[in-house]
C-alpha cells in the first residue's frame, strides 16, 4: 500500500462509514475491488472476527464468504492460497456454503493482504453481512444470468446455421454456402468463448497458476479444443481436420453447463438459506438518540451498550435491550420457536433478532454485537457451515487424482482414435473431458448435510458439526440427563427443614450466596426463594454434579449440595425429620454438621414421555444417567417409560457408563445440559445440549436444541437417517453416472453436447436430491433458533 493510502486509512471514520479502498462509504456498500483496507477497520472486524486469544498464540478467527466459487476445487484453491501466506495458521473453506473460516495472526499479517492474495487468484473475500446484501446478490445473479443468456442466444443462432447440414443430403449444400454458414457459426461462437465460458476458463487458469488441476480444467480444455479444431476446419476445410465443425456442440454444452451451474447456485442458496436468513435479519442501520434528544441514523455495528435506539414497525432489534416504552408486541419466533406474538411491557428484556410488530418503540441496549444471544446463535451455525464432513473430505481427496485420470483418459481416447479418424479422436477426447468432471461427487455429501442443517435450523435445532449427521445415523442408544433435561429447568422450593434454633429465613439467607453462584435448577430455585442478599466476603467454588463450597473470610465453611457432598447419611437426616428423598433435595451444612434441607418440586417436560416412546418405537434404547439419588431418578424414569437407570452418578461415573455402552458396540447419543455433562457430551458418538445449557455443555455438543423441546431429539435422529440415505443415493448416482458415461464417451458414442448435458444433469440431480431434505422442515414452525436463557448444570 502506498504512503498516501496508509495515511488516509489512518484517518478517523464517521459513524456508519467504512473504507475498503478509496473514500468512506456507507456500511453495506463497501467497494472490495481496490485495496481491501476496510477489512482492517476494527469496527468492521468486530462483525466477523473473534479477537485474538492469547491461549491460541494470539490467533484471531474470521468467518467470511468467498465469492466466485463453484466447486470443491475452487475451495481447495482458496485454501492453498491462504495456507501459504505468513501468519495464516489454518484456512478452511466449505464449497457448498462458500464459507471461509480463517485462523490468522494479526501481528504477522493484515486481513486486507490476505484478501488481496485471494483476489489475485480470482476470488473475492467479503464479510458475510455484505456478501448477503441485496446489491451483492443481485450483481452475482445478474452476471450469471447474462452469461446464460449469451450462451443460450448464441446456441440458438449457431443451431440455425448448423441445421441445414443436419437435414440435407451430402453435397446438397454448395461448398461456398457451407463455408459461409461455418463462418457465421464461428462469429456467433466467439462471445460464448470469451464471455459465457469465462467462469470455466478463469477457474482453470487460476488452478494452473497455483500448479493444480481443478474441476474447471478438463471442461476448459474441452471448450478450447472444440473451438480451435472447429476454427481450423473453418479456415481450411480441406486440411487434416476436415470440414466438419462443432460450434453447435460447443455452444450447447456451454449453455447446459451454465444452466446447471446457475440452478446449483440457487439451490445452494436454499441449502444455506436458514443461516443466511438469520444473519441478514439485523438491519444495517437504525436510529440512535443523541444527548439533545435528536435522532441520528447510524450503522448497527457502531452501536454501543446503553445507547437508546428507536425501532420502527417490522424491523428487528439490533441488540439485546430493555424496553423504555409502555408496551411492545414482539415476534420472538427466532428465539422461542413460537410463532405467536408476545407482549413486553416497560422494563422487560428484548432480544436481538426478534421483530417489532406494532408501533415504533424505544430500547436501551444492554448488549450489542458478539455479546448478544443472537450473535451466539449465528456463531454456532457459522461453524457448522464452514466444516467439512468426513465423507466430503474423502470425496475431495478422491476428486483430485480422479481429475488426472480424466486427462489421461482423454489423451488415451485421442491417441486410440487418431489413426482411424482424427476428427472423431478430438470429439471423443472432448466428450471424455466434459462428461467425467467430478462435481457431483464433491457436492454429494455437503449439499445434503447443509440442506438438513437448514431444515433443522428452521425447527430450532442448531447443528454445530455437520459430522453429527453421520454419527446420529448409527445411534442405537440415547442417554438422557435428568434435571433440566427430562425435567423442566424451573424447579420450585416446596419445603425447608432446619436444625433446632435455625429459622427458615436464616437458612435461606445462608444458602443464598452459594445458590446464587450456580445455574443449576435447584440452586436457582433456592436463590429465587431467598431473594436479594448483601455482598458477602469469601470464595464460592462449584463441584460439578456435587454441590458448592463457600469458604468465608472468617475461615469457616458452608456446603450446599448432595448428602454425599455434605457428609450426611440417611440416619442423620431421618433423625432431624427429613423425609425420604422422593423429590430433589439440597442440604446445607457448616462445621457443626447439618443446618438445613431444601425440598423442591420438578415437573416433567411436556413432551418427554412422547419423545422416549418415539425413540423406543424406532428401535433406540433409552437410558437415564443422573447424579440425583435413586428414588428421584426412578420416579422420573417411570414417568417417561425409561427402564435403564443409573442414579447417584458422578461426572466420572457418567463417563464410565457411557464408555461401557460403547465397549459393548453401541453408538450412543447423549442429551444433557449441565456442567457435569461436559465430559459425557464430548465422548458420546453424538451429543445434544438444550438451549438453556451451560456454554461448556453447548461447546461439547454436536447439536443445540434451542427451543428446549425434547421432541427435537427424535426429529434430529429421523433427519439424520434421511440425510445419510440421501448422501448414499448421491454417492451411488455419482459412481453409476461415471461408470456408464465414461465408457460411452471413450467409445465415441457420446457427442460433446450430450456430455455437457450429462455433466450438468449429474450435478443438478445431486443438488435437487439434497433439497428434498430441506423440504422436510417446511412443515415446521419457520424458526431459525430458540432462546439462550440462563444456563443450567444438571
Amino acid at each position: 500500500m502506498s504512503d498516501a493510502a496508509s495515511t488516509s486509512a489512518d484517518l478517523p471514520l464517521p459513524d456508519g462509514a467504512s473504507r475498503i479502498g478509496g473514500p468512506a462509504l456507507p456500511v453495506g456498500q463497501l467497494d472490495v475491488t481496490d485495496d481491501f483496507s476496510g477489512l482492517d477497520d476494527p469496527e468492521e472486524q468486530r462483525s466477523f472476527t473473534e479477537a485474538p486469544d492469547t491461549s491460541r498464540s494470539g490467533a484471531a478467527e474470521s468467518l467470511l464468504v468467498v465469492q466466485g466459487m463453484y466447486c470443491a476445487a475452487c475451495a481447495d484453491t482458496v485454501e492453498a492460497v491462504l495456507n501459504g501466506q505468513p501468519g495464516v495458521l489454518r484456512a478452511e473453506v466449505n464449497a457448498a456454503s462458500r464459507r471461509l473460516r480463517l485462523h490468522w495472526d494479526p501481528a504477522q499479517i493484515r486481513l486486507s493482504e490476505l484478501a488481496q492474495a485471494v483476489g489475485r487468484s480470482g476470488y473475492r473475500v467479503l464479510p458475510l453481512s455484505q456478501a448477503l446484501s441485496l446489491g451483492q446478490r443481485l450483481a452475482e445473479t445478474r452476471k450469471a444470468l447474462w452469461r446464460l443468456f449469451v450462451a443460450g442466444f448464441c446456441m440458438m443462432q449457431v443451431m440455425m446455421y448448423a441445421w441445414p447440414a443436419y437435414v440435407s443430403e451430402p453435397g446438397e449444400i454448395p461448398p461456398d454456402i457451407a463455408q459461409l454458414l461455418n463462418w457465421g457459426s464461428w462469429i456467433v461462437s466467439v462471445p460464448v468463448l470469451l464471455f459465457a465460458s469465462g467462469p470455466f476458463l478463469g477457474g482453470a487458469w487460476r488452478d494452473l497458476k497455483q500448479g493444480r488441476v481443478g474441476m474447471d480444467t478438463p471442461v476448459s480444455v474441452g471448450i478450447l479444443v472444440t473451438f480451435f479444431v472447429s476454427t481450423a476446419a473453418t479456415l481450411e476445410p480441406t486440411g487434416p481436420w476436415g470440414s466438419e465443425v462443432w460450434f453447435d456442440s460447443l455452444t450447447m454444452f456451454v449453455f447446459f453447463l451454465l444452466g446447471g451451474r446457475y440452478l446449483e447456485l440457487k439451490a445452494r442458496d436454499r441449502t444455506a438459506g436458514a443461516l443466511d436468513a438469520m444473519v441478514s435479519r439485523l438491519p444495517e442501520t437504525c436510529e440512535r438518540e443523541l444527548a439533545d434528544g435528536r435522532w441520528e441514523q447510524v450503522a448497527v455495528r457502531r452501536l454501543r451498550q446503553n445507547d437508546v435506539v428507536r425501532i420502527p414497525v417490522g424491523q428487528a432489534f439490533p441488540g439485546d435491550g430493555v424496553l423504555l416504552d409502555p408496551l411492545a408486541s414482539v415476534d420472538e419466533a427466532l428465539l422461542t420457536g413460537e410463532a405467536r406474538p408476545v407482549h413486553r411491557v416497560v422494563g422487560e428484556a428484548l432480544v436481538a433478532g426478534s421483530f417489532n410488530l406494532a408501533g415504533p418503540v424505544r430500547v436501551r441496549l444492554t448488549a450489542v454485537g458478539a455479546d448478544t444471544r443472537f450473535a451466539q446463535i449465528v456463531a454456532l451455525m457459522e461453524r457448522a457451515a464452514t466444516e467439512k464432513p468426513r465423507l466430503a473430505v474423502l470425496a475431495d481427496r478422491i476428486a483430485a487424482p480422479f481429475l488426472m485420470l480424466v486427462l489421461l483418459a482423454a489423451a488415451f481416447s485421442a491417441w486410440y482414435w487418431w489413426d482411424t479418424d482424427a476428427h472423431r479422436a478430438m470429439a471423443t477426447a472432448v466428450a471424455v473431458l466434459i462428461v467425467t468432471c467430478p462435481c457431483a461427487l464433491s457436492l454429494a455429501t455437503p449439499a445434503a448435510m447443509l440442506a438438513s442443517a437448514g431444515a433443522l435450523a428452521r425447527k430450532g435445532v442448531l447443528v454445530r458439526r455437520l459430522q453429527a449427521f453421520e454419527a446420529l445415523d448409527g445411534v442405537d442408544v440415547v442417554v438422557f440427563d435428568k434435571t433440566g433435561t427430562l425435567t423442566d429447568d424451573q424447579a420450585r422450593l416446596t419445603a425447608v427443614f432446619t436444625r433446632p434454633g435455625v429459622a427458615r429465613e436464616q437458612a435461606l439467607a445462608w444458602a443464598r450466596p452459594l445458590a446464587g453462584a450456580s445455574r443449576h435448577p435447584v440452586s436457582r430455585a433456592i436463590a429465587g426463594a431467598a431473594g436479594e442478599h448483601a455482598q458477602v466476603a469469601g470464595t464460592v467454588t462449584e463441584f460439578a454434579g456435587q454441590g458448592l463450597l463457600w469458604q468465608r473470610s472468617d475461615g469457616s465453611e458452608l456446603r450446599l449440595g448432595s448428602a454425599r457432598f455434605c457428609g450426611l447419611d440417611e440416619q442423620v437426616l431421618a433423625a432431624h425429620g427429613v423425609p425420604a428423598p422422593e423429590a430433589p433435595h439440597a442440604h446445607l451444612t457448616d462445621a457443626q454438621g447439618w443446618l438445613a434441607t431444601f425440598v423442591l418440586d420438578e415437573s416433567l417436560r411436556p413432551d418427554a414421555a412422547a419423545t422416549v416412546a418415539r425413540l423406543q418405537a424406532s428401535g433406540v434404547q433409552t437410558w437415564l444417567i443422573s447424579g440425583d439419588h435413586e428414588a428421584a431418578a426412578w420416579r422420573i424414569a417411570r414417568a417417561v417409560g425409561i427402564t435403564h437407570v443409573v442414579a447417584g452418578a458422578s461426572p466420572e461415573q457418567k463417563l464410565a457408563e457411557l464408555l461401557a455402552l460403547q465397549a459393548q458396540g453401541h453408538k450412543v447419543a447423549m442429551v444433557g445440559d449441565g456442567l457435569n455433562d461436559g465430559p459425557v457430551l464430548a465422548r458420546a458418538n453424538a451429543s445434544m445440549a438444550l438451549g438453556h445449557a451451560l456454554p461448556l455443555a453447548q461447546a461439547q455438543s454436536d447439536l443445540v436444541l434451542q427451543g428446549g423441546r425434547l421432541a427435537d431429539v427424535a426429529d434430529a435422529l429421523v433427519q439424520s437417517r434421511a440425510t445419510m440415505r440421501i448422501v448414499r443415493q448421491n454417492l451411488v448416482w455419482a459412481g453409476v453416472y461415471n461408470a456408464v458415461c465414461v465408457p460411452l464417451a471413450l467409445l465415441g458414442w457420446m457427442p460433446p453436447w450430450l456430455a455437457g448435458l450429462g455433466m450438468a444433469a449429474s450435478s443438478l440431480f445431486v443438488i435437487a436430491n439434497a433439497l428434498r431434505l430441506s423440504r422436510r422442515g417446511e412443515a415446521a414452525t419457520p424458526v431459525a433458533a430458540a432462546p439462550m436463557p440462563a444456563p443450567v448444570a444438571g
